[in-house]
């Protein structure tokens, strides 16, 4: 292709996880568009493979984030467009609620319950529902709470959610209405062009006017491509699956002390009743991106066993067997303040989605529409 050929598309939209998919879907709210006029690219065979698949399946409430951050108001928005979403499409979910526990050493103690206070107070400034419950309502709420737990919070909003069918969900609403979804087409290059970008793929290259760069792991990668320089910081989290049954009914988090690099290994269900705990939080080596291997996760077993007896009381050892990682595309290393989501157009014409973790499953909605407003498609 050469840069004086007409567009092949208005815009081009660059990965199918649920941030790209819920962009398309936005934007065809307001009415189908033409044949060819969005395309959806994705590197994968199928959609939502990437990070949106490797995730604790979590709709977050917006409890942690920095009020007013593009992470907090999209967080909050996105947990009341998901909600609402997965209930008209026939998505599977439950909307479990959450407790946020201290249920640390006695030592520990003082220090976790004035962490409560801080995170009460911090939700209410983002606008999320949570209140602080007596122990005899955090039992009515999970009878299964550990003698260990000293004081919580009730997050109402919290829930789980099939990642995959809610991805699928929003790209067959974009599909129906004249999204065109590329599968199996890794974006290698970009290039500048008279008339947009050239996007170099396995299907030879495509000209857009537009891109949305939506990469996950490498959507700063493309983005260095156009100029716009943000180092990726991999962070792998693994889990462990309880073996026995699950006795739980809310998904169950340690309050987040100061200085905590993540909020903590915890609890969280599955749609099928069973049981996870996880992530953790492992820095990688920029070309360690999607290192899935095992081994290390393995070797968390004794950890990951200490942190689920503090939070749920006896366990044994052979109740725990790792169940995989995930790997969160941070643009924030390690010792600095958590980062925010970022919004970026550079060059004109082409924006940039940068440092999508969590909770972007919750917030991809809430993104989408935010960058609509943005475009002008046709």
């Amino acid at each position: 292709m050469v840069a004086g050929n007409a567009p092949d598309c208005s815009l081009a939209i660059i990965g199918a996880g649920v941030v790209g998919c819920a962009l398309a879907a936005a934007l065809v709210e307001r009415g189908p568009v033409g044949d060819g006029e969005i395309l959806l690219l994705e590197a994968a065979a199928r959609e939502g493979t990437g990070v949106s698949a490797r995730n604790s399946g979590v709709v977050h409430a917006g409890l942690y984030y920095e009020p007013g951050s593009r992470k907090a108001r999209s967080c909050v928005e996105g947990n009341a467009r998901l909600w609402s979403w997965v209930a008209a499409h026939g998505v599977a979910h439950r909307r479990t609620g959450k407790l946020v526990v201290a249920a640390g050493p006695q030592e520990q103690r003082r220090e976790e319950e004035a962490a409560l206070e801080a995170l009460l107070a911090n939700a209410l400034r983002c606008g999320a529902a949570i209140e602080p419950v007596s122990l005899d309502r955090a039992r009515e709420l999970e009878p299964a709470l550990p003698a260990t737990v000293a004081a919580a919070l009730w997050s109402p909003n919290s829930g789980i959610v099939d990642a995959h069918g809610l991805v699928r969900s929003l790209l067959v609403a974009a599909q129906d209405r004249g999204v065109v979804f590329v599968p199996s087409s890794p974006v290698s290059r970009i290039d500048t062009a008279a008339r947009g970008f050239v996007l170099h793929t396995d299907r030879g290259p495509i000209l857009a006017e537009r891109i949305v760069n939506a990469a996950g792991l490498h959507a700063t990668t493309l983005a260095a491509q156009l100029g716009l320089s943000h180092r990726l910081y991999p962070a792998r989290g693994d889990y462990f699956r309880l073996r026995r049954a699950a006795p739980w009914q809310r998904l169950i988090y340690p309050v987040k002390l100061p200085g905590s690099p993540s909020l903590g290994i915890h609890l969280t269900l599955e749609l099928d009743g069973r049981a996870r705990l996880g992530p953790d939080l492992e820095w990688l080596l920029e070309d360690r991106r999607e290192d899935y291997s095992p081994e290390s996760g393995e070797a968390k077993h004794g950890v990951f066993l200490e942190a689920a007896r503090r939070l749920l009381g006896p366990l044994e050892a052979e109740d725990l067997v790792y169940d995989g990682c995930g790997i969160r595309p941070k643009i924030v290393g390690p010792g600095e303040k958590a980062g925010d989501f970022e919004m970026v157009e550079s060059p004109a014409g082409a924006w940039h989605l940068l440092g999508i973790e969590s909770p972007g499953l919750t917030a991809g909605m809430a993104l989408g529409h935010e960058l609509t407003g943005r475009l002008t498609v046709g």
